[in-house]
């Protein structure tokens, strides 16, 4: 028979404990002697286990319990989950540990980008068009206009585009009135007042354009006929 379809029991006494739990130290009902026909040790004569139904020499390969694979996939995925909550957690802590009680204008920079980065294009256009940020020609990207401008002002103007775009984002996902005035309440500015002078404003413009006098369409025949007199 071929070597792998048989197991030689060794003819030694195990040395301890782990190898006595070894296939070839072990007997079985199977055991036989067995005379070696061929290569070294040829003539000689060793006890085997060629029976492939033996459970102690020839145990069978275990097959997975789908259920209990599926159930350690599940606990794998969930132990990786929770690693990476607790990473992003530790993170983020990490981050806001290093900011400045005074933020620079790097960290201001920071936020302005990326909280400019969330608005639609409807809004940044319009947010662009309020700062006189216009497109020269229409290929330009007005998130990349934007972005530029937000890099080389001051300061102080980061500062107040990170309130706007905070406000604007606010706005868009919730009641746009309550987060107006509570912004408003912050910081102290008085909307009565302002709505006030944008109704006066319009009702002068509205005054202006009733008392404009029409100019006639018959006006150039009388000049002709004048003219002509």
């Amino acid at each position: 028979m071929p070597r792998g379809k048989y197991v030689a029991i060794a003819p030694e006494k195990p040395k301890d404990k782990e190898q006595a739990q070894r296939p070839q130290y072990k007997t079985c009902k199977f055991t036989t002697e067995a005379i070696i026909a061929d290569g070294d040790g040829k003539g000689e004569v060793h006890k085997v286990c060629a029976n492939p139904a033996c459970p102690i020499h020839h145990p069978k390969k275990q097959q997975p319990n789908p259920d209990a694979s599926y159930k350690a996939q599940q606990d794998k995925e969930r132990r990786e989950q929770a690693i990476g909550y607790a990473t992003s957690v530790r993170t983020l802590g990490a981050i806001t540990a290093a900011v400045p009680v005074r933020l620079m204008k790097r960290d201001l920079l920071f936020v302005a980008e990326r909280l400019a980065a969330m608005l639609s294009e409807n809004h940044l256009t319009a947010l662009a068009r309020q700062h006189g940020i216009k497109p020269a020609k229409e290929s330009d990207s007005i998130a990349k206009l934007f972005t530029a401008y937000l890099r080389r002002v001051e300061e102080g103007k980061l500062g107040n585009a990170v309130v706007e775009l905070t406000i604007i984002l606010a706005a868009a996902r919730g009641n746009s009135a309550t987060v107006l005035r509570d912004a408003a309440t912050v910081y102290k500015v008085d909307t009565d007042a302002i709505a006030l002078k944008v109704k006066q404003e319009f009702a002068a413009k509205e005054k202006a354009k009733a008392t404009k006098k029409p100019v006639a369409k018959d006006q150039p025949k009388a000049v002709k006929r004048a003219k002509a007199a």
